[in-house]
């Protein structure tokens, strides 16, 4: 059984969120990286879709994510690959649509691999402590527990 996500915060910036999987660092970083793969887990709460999932992934490439609900709501985000070490290391920017977050923010993803199972850091750093405050208070580490459930079950199929 997948170990459920843990969240730290380390200091004032910094919200450290962490996940394991049951497969292989080569097989979660293809599902993170892939967008017809990232469309098929990264949907968002239930009522919600990704119609749009663009990935450049070079290291200056950049990233585009929309998720739209059943009112036709869209909510976007998008940003710019600084490292890729794959299947190990991903670091971008993020930057909401409707900048929620206090401005962009730098997200470092590590996996790393034990026994063909892959453990998941994400590491947020945010411009302020009130913007990282104000991003615990969103419930995002709930929505990410929720896609990060629907990668368990894509992981088994692929």
């Amino acid at each position: 059984m997948p170990a459920k996500l843990t969240v730290d915060t380390p200091d004032d910036l910094r919200i450290v969120i962490t996940r394991g999987f049951d497969a292989s660092r080569d097989l979660v970083f293809a599902c993170m990286t892939k967008p017809d793969l990232v469309k098929r887990w990264m949907t968002g709460p239930p009522g919600w879709t990704m119609p749009v999932c663009e990935i450049d992934l070079r290291v200056g490439g950049k990233y585009r994510y929309v998720w739209r609900n059943t009112e036709g709501q869209d909510m976007g985000m998008g940003g710019v690959y600084r490292e890729i070490v794959a299947p190990e290391r991903i670091v971008s920017s993020e930057l909401f649509d409707e900048d929620w977050t206090g401005g962009e923010t730098i997200a470092t993803q590590v996996l790393t691999e034990r026994d063909g199972r892959t453990t998941l850091t994400t590491t947020v750093v945010y411009s302020s402590a009130a913007a990282r405050d104000a991003a615990l208070k969103t419930g995002m580490t709930e929505g990410m527990e929720m896609g990060y459930a629907n990668l368990d079950a894509l992981l088994e199929t692929v």
